[in-house]
């Protein structure tokens, strides 16, 4: 029986995530999934700021950001007539430690499409059609070097690990035993679907929200179409109040009670499906060799569209945890930190939609409200930090030692500025030393690479360091981070010169060339902040380096990284 490294099952937009992060690490991956052939949905309408920066990582932002849209404002309307719009980006702008300002509109199936096409360039293709119905581990703990799958068709399989990314409905975690408490609100459904109106009816530069007392109609362009649209509205019922399945007539008789529309105009409708509120959570994210990403592991409410999103930014902080391990430079205890940290995420995101939800539902009630409530800086992903985990050495503020209840949000401190260990580390325009040619720090840390950057003349012993312990293939880079009034002579292969100050800033290090010890920051693969303090505290910086990539040169054997295309 073929052994393969990891065996992601489920296909989307989590699983192609995890598995593009894990095949440019050299890692041997399989992805499989139940369905016969890639299905057609527009479940999720799009990835917030902090998704785009994990595809700017993978080297598909760009594709996607040709492929959709700009989020719309939003037109409101009550009794047939607008009544309210609300652009709830209309005061953002990208900045200098954030490139994405907002989310973007595509249709879930197009952005799987770009993830397939990635991992298709790595030598992996989705395997459909394969549905599992057992996994067998070892005994011994769980830890008995592979883990068993069958399959419903077809011959068994092995792996080092298996990651289940199949749903809210998971296989993978029934076949665990895994409890996924939490509930189910009957009463709180919304109809869907993909739907064409006949050109020109209704103008496309604008989401369209029709809320009534009686229920509701919401229409949002799809991009890359010229006629098509999502179609979200409560259901119809029957006598007796209970809700009625979608049908294209019963979807042209609410375009007709709600909007101006006749029914007439809803040419087409397919992918017609029934949303009910759910929100529950896995009690665990790993069981031995086998771990949870996604809806398999949380669901909740789609008030402000965390659904896909959660689950991109589990698979991103699962990949280079797994790679490393694989790679034997880690312990495989490293895997506990993926429940350590992202558990706690999902359960203030279950908060956070709840509350959201509920705000939208009251909102709704008066004329002028719309799903602009749902949208807070809390959707955008850029908070989420994890300063109560192992892996935030040092530095870590007293009240976020412990998962509480705003777990995962980054507080604004009255501390030092800039992030402190666990938060997401900071974007910054700068510019290459060599060349001048214009990067950004999230330029510098793509790919699937740990990075240590230097500020300061005092942090080139600790740079000289770590480029000799760990240069040649095991999985760190240094990046000398140099003040525009510094003396570049001399600089080092990626050295970056900080023109405007903005890296200064963002990472509260002071001018960088000023005298003194200077200041090193150990960014993770996934762009969060592990170690951030002076630079002649090398000692810190050694021991984590060795927790995540072992003892450099000595390690047990390399990772065959490829970086992404840029």
């Amino acid at each position: 029986m073929s052994m393969t490294d990891v065996l992601i099952v489920g296909a989307g937009p989590t699983g192609l995530v995890l598995a593009c992060d894990l095949a440019r690490r050299g890692v041997a991956v399989r992805i499989v999934d139940r369905s016969p052939a890639p299905p057609r949905t527009s479940r999720a309408k799009g990835p917030n700021p902090r998704s785009l920066e994990i595809l700017d990582d993978l080297g598909v932002a760009e594709e996607v950001l040709a492929a959709g849209s700009a989020p719309l404002p939003m037109l409101k309307y009550r009794d047939r007539r607008p009544v309210a719009e609300a652009d709830p980006w209309a005061d953002s702008a990208p900045s200098p430690d954030a490139r994405y300002d907002r989310g973007w509109l595509i249709s879930q199936w197009r952005l799987e499409g770009i993830l397939r096409d990635r991992l298709a360039g790595y030598g992996v293709r989705v395997e459909p059609g394969r549905e599992v119905v057992g996994l067998a581990q070892g005994q011994d703990g769980g830890d008995g070097g592979h883990v068993d799958v069958t399959y419903a068709d077809g011959p068994a399989g092995r792996a080092r690990y298996v990651v289940g990314c199949d749903g809210a409905h998971s296989s993978v975690r029934k076949l665990l035993g895994i409890t996924f408490e939490g509930t189910t609100a009957e009463d709180q459904v919304m109809v869907c679907g993909d739907v064409d109106l006949a050109d020109g009816v209704l103008d496309r530069t604008r989401w369209h929200q029709w809320f009534d007392e009686d229920g509701a109609v919401m229409l949002c362009p799809i991009p890359g179409t010229r006629t098509g649209w999502w179609f979200q509205a409560g259901p119809e019922r029957d006598g007796r109040g209970r809700p009625l399945a979608p049908t294209a007539d019963g979807f042209r008789r609410l375009l007709a009670h709600h909007t101006a529309l006749p029914g007439r105009d809803l040419t087409r409708a397919e992918l017609l499906s029934t949303y009910r509120v759910n929100v529950r959570m896995a009690d665990r994210f790993r069981a031995g060799r086998v771990l949870l990403a996604g809806d398999a592991a949380h669901v909740h409410a789609i008030a402000g569209g965390l659904g896909m999103n959660t689950g991109i930014q589990d698979a991103f902080n699962l990949g280079w945890k797994l790679g490393l391990v694989l790679a034997g430079h880690a312990d495989a205890e490293l895997l506990d930190t993926y429940e350590e940290e992202r558990l706690p995420v999902a359960a203030r995101t279950l908060d956070l939609t709840s509350e959201r939800l509920r705000a939208t539902l009251e909102a709704i009630r008066r004329p002028g409200g719309g799903l602009d409530t749902a949208i807070t800086p809390d959707t955008t992903g850029l908070g989420v930090g994890y300063r109560w985990s192992s892996l935030a050495a040092g530095d870590r503020a007293p009240e976020a030692e412990q998962p509480g209840p705003h777990a995962g949000d980054r507080t604004p401190q009255a501390e030092r500025p800039g992030p402190h260990a666990g938060d997401r580390a900071p974007d910054a325009p700068c510019a290459y030393a060599a060349t001048g040619a214009r990067t950004r720090l999230h330029r510098v840390f793509a790919g699937p690479r740990t990075t240590v950057l230097g500020f300061g003349p005092g942090s080139a012993a600790v740079l000289r360091e770590t480029a000799d312990a760990y240069g040649g293939g095991a999985g760190v880079r240094v990046c000398r981070v140099y003040a525009a009034h510094e003396d570049r002579a001399g600089a080092e292969p990626g050295a970056v010169v900080d023109d405007a100050g903005h890296a200064s800033a963002a990472y509260g290090t002071g001018a960088s060339g000023d005298t003194g010890a200077g200041t090193v920051v150990v960014v993770r693969p996934d762009h969060h902040v592990g170690v951030l303090g002076p630079a002649d505290d090398a000692r810190s910086v050694r021991e984590y380096l060795r927790r995540l990539h072992g003892t450099g040169r000595s390690a047990e054997r390399s990772p065959g990284m490829v970086d992404a295309v840029r």
